[in-house]
């Protein structure tokens, strides 16, 4: 399997060809109805609108090929076909790819978003099949439903780099939201997910300070990120049993600049206060039945994060919400080899082993 941009490349499936087409092959807006999606979404005519990492659209069809409509320019996207990566397209722009010489028979189809592109608004306009065959019902939407919420590591920034020293165009390239924690935790437990993730964003405090006035909970309730005011409608099927938030390395992670308006203690009194109200904000939209859990991690300049998360968890257990929980997890083992000092695949893929142990003891109906 090799990266896709505008040429011809063989897939990494049995005679299968990619091709990439052109945009007259456009589905009917039958054809969206037909597509299985938990991300967050926008109907935009004949195409689905999105911003989010890791969005990934599902689909069956019968014949020995299928074309993928797209119009993105900022992002990279994983096809599968029955469970094998067949191709990575990278800024693949407004057009339809094509996976031919299938097998003739009944398939499945997977797009996912593997960037982060806050700033542009993606849109998939469905899958059309190749002649003779046909886009079958969409498949089942899983019952199991995950929700992550979080910054850079929750994205899988840099993941897939083979160095620490980054350009802005690596760390595009090589930041796999399909390969972080959150996506394979979720497939190993045959949930659908959605990955709610903003590299930088702190709970009250971006990075170092910056973007001063917003915060992850400005962009936490779109659907179109770079939209002002934009408000993504549950359309009623998501209800996720599992909430997991990772929101805090960007608060504490760099010390406070001159200019900014805090001390280390309102910092920390400021943090605890928005993370309550966040906290109240999920319960009541989600209901007294879903697990809450509030992660932190090692920080190698500062242990506040963590003892801070630990408090907020506390507080709420002696108020008697007992479905809120705590999770650490350590630097053990973890290289962190990515991109600026991030997790890499090797790592994402022991923290997905930790959170899969830590959710096993959780009281989850599903």
């Amino acid at each position: 399997m090799r990266t896709v941009r505008v040429t011809v490349v063989l897939a990494a499936l049995t005679g299968a060809l990619v091709l990439p087409g052109v945009a007259s092959a456009t589905p009917s807006s039958g054809a969206l109805a037909k597509v299985h999606t938990a991300g967050r979404v926008e109907v935009g005519g004949d195409s689905l609108k999105y911003s989010w990492p890791g969005v990934y659209f599902e689909g069956r069809f019968r014949g020995t090929g299928v074309g993928i409509v797209l119009d993105d320019s900022d992002n990279d996207y994983e096809v599968e076909v029955d469970g094998s990566t067949v191709a990575t397209l990278v800024t693949p722009g407004r057009t339809t790819y094509w996976v031919n010489g299938l097998t003739r028979g009944v398939h499945r189809v997977r797009l996912v978003k593997r960037t982060e592109s806050p700033w542009a608004t993606s849109a998939f306009g469905g899958f059309v099949a190749a002649p003779g065959g046909a886009i079958l019902g969409r498949p089942a939407a899983r019952h199991r439903q995950i929700e992550f919420i979080g910054d850079s590591y929750t994205v899988g920034y840099g993941n897939r780099s083979d160095s620490r020293d980054c350009t802005a165009d690596k760390v595009a390239r090589t930041t796999d939201a399909n390969l972080s924690f959150g996506a394979l935790t979720a497939r190993r437990l045959n949930a659908d997910y959605q990955l709610n993730a903003f590299s930088g964003r702190g709970m009250v405090r971006n990075y170092n300070g910056s973007d001063p006035g917003t915060d992850y909970r400005t962009y936490y309730d779109r659907a179109l990120l770079n939209v002002d005011g934009d408000v993504w409608q549950n359309p009623g099927t998501w209800h996720p049993q599992l909430v997991v938030i990772g929101l805090g390395i960007n608060d504490f992670s760099t010390a406070i600049n001159p200019g900014e308006p805090w001390t280390p203690d309102t910092l920390m009194a400021a943090y605890r206060t928005a993370y309550q109200g966040f906290l109240d904000k999920l319960r009541a939209r989600y209901g007294p039945r879903t697990t809450i859990v509030v992660s932190a991690t090692y920080m190698s300049n500062t242990t506040v994060f963590a003892q801070i998360a630990q408090q907020i968890v506390q507080e709420r257990n002696s108020r008697g919400d007992d479905r809120i929980r705590y999770w650490y997890y350590s630097e053990s083992g973890l290289d962190y080899a990515g991109c600026h000092w991030h997790p890499s695949v090797h790592d994402h893929r022991i923290i997905a082993d930790r959170l899969g142990e830590f959710i096993a003891t959780l009281p989850l109906r599903w």
